[in-house]
């Protein structure tokens, strides 16, 4: 019998490990299944440019696994049993449940709300294509001198406030920082940030935490009350519960907590990646939900699951960040180059020519999801061992 993979979510790290995963095992002795929700490929990176007006084209799931052997089931998790080995779905066709050798989780993050008051009922954010339509169609109402509160000074919240306020000058735009923005920046980077704030006519309010949302403006923590038509929330990620109420061992954040081939420590035919892995970077501090964790989780997972079916060495991948990409509206941008303990080096690109990377870099993403299999061998791997279904792994 087949050696049944099921991937959970189809973001950038699930997209990419299943196409890696049917690149490089054989379909004579795997079967690949896919779970996502909606059926298109949403580049989450880009929902800030889809929130203001911008025309992005989605691929279909459909399309980009078609011809691959992998098989898309479109549908939503609504449990996991590591126990039984099953995933229970609901979708069009109803409620059901997939069996399931290898489990790899990457069902990823949604906004966090740290129980500040009204921004559940109030706030909007960008952390997926539903909830990023849901402020395109309140911004678009939005005339001139409407006031937009960006709270939130990570990367998701400078790029946020600077494409709203590039693209709608006639808004008035303002971001909330619980620090000083930008203080992880290196010296001359930080002075990049500042100045483009300047140009684009973003007011910040440095150290400034919000308590509660409201339908026109936000409170902060000393009282003092912000205008905010619109108020965007932008301050973290949060996992669903799923996998802590299934019985798999997560950290305090609910992430898998993974050992360093990102496999469950706890059910060892289970694998995360994303954000949802509770991972330990090179560095040995946890890696931050990100696209960029996403990518070297995703290749560690993949390559460990690869190389346990067909019985050789798991190779290790590097956790260690390279740098920060911040997009400054479309024509401006600051790449920031980090050290082994993510501290800012000095050196960094800014301008055209790091919004030109930052472009490619989306571009080049979007290509290897729209490409799953590309440059698949002639020969894929066959499995060493195959999985008898009462959880004994017996000889091929």
């Amino acid at each position: 019998m087949k050696h049944r993979i099921v991937v959970l979510g189809a973001g950038y790290a699930g997209a990419f490990a299943a196409g890696n995963l049917a690149r490089r095992l054989s379909p004579a002795d795997t079967e690949i299944t896919v779970v996502n929700a909606v059926p298109d490929f949403v580049e989450r990176m880009r929902l800030h440019q889809l929130a203001i007006g911008q025309d992005l084209a989605f691929r279909k799931l459909a399309d980009v696994f078609a011809g691959t052997g992998v098989r898309l089931r479109l549908a939503r998790v609504t449990g996991v049993d590591p126990e039984r080995r099953t995933v229970a779905v609901t979708g069009e066709d109803g409620d059901g449940e997939l069996a399931y050798d290898t489990l790899l989780y990457t069902l990823g993050s949604s906004v966090a709300h740290h129980g500040v008051l009204g921004v559940a009922e109030y706030a909007f954010d960008v952390t997926g294509r539903s909830s990023a339509l849901r402020l395109r169609e309140r911004l678009a109402g939005l005339g001139e001198g409407g006031t937009v509160l960006v709270v939130g000074e990570g990367l998701t919240g400078i790029e946020t406030a600077t494409e709203f306020a590039e693209s709608r000058p006639d808004l008035s735009v303002a971001l909330a920082a619980r620090g000083e923005l930008g203080a992880w920046l290196s010296p001359k980077a930080r002075r990049h940030l500042l100045h483009a704030f300047d140009r684009l006519g973003i007011t910040v309010h440095e150290h400034t935490g919000i308590e509660a949302v409201e339908p026109i403006r936000a409170i902060a923590a000393d009282g003092t009350s912000i205008p905010a038509d619109v108020t965007v929330w932008s301050a973290g990620f949060a996992v669903h519960p799923i996998a802590a109420a299934g019985g798999l061992e997560v950290a305090e954040t609910g992430q898998i907590v993974v050992d360093r081939t990102m496999r469950s420590v706890s059910h060892p035919d289970v694998y995360a990646a994303g954000d949802c892995a509770y991972a330990i970077g090179d560095n040995g501090r946890p890696l931050p939900m990100s696209c960029a964790s996403a990518g070297l989780t995703n290749m560690q997972a993949t390559a460990a699951i690869i190389a346990r079916l067909t019985g050789s060495e798991v190779p290790t991948i590097g956790l260690k960040y390279h740098g920060n990409h911040i997009s400054l509206g479309r024509r401006d941008a600051i790449f920031q180059m980090v050290d082994g303990d993510v501290r800012s080096k000095s050196w960094y690109l800014g301008g055209k020519a790091a919004a030109r990377l930052k472009s490619g870099v989306l571009k080049g993403a979007g290509w290897g999801i729209a490409h799953p299999t590309f440059g698949m061998p002639k020969r894929k791997r066959r499995l060493a061992t195959a999985p008898d279904r009462a959880g004994v792994r017996v000889a091929a």
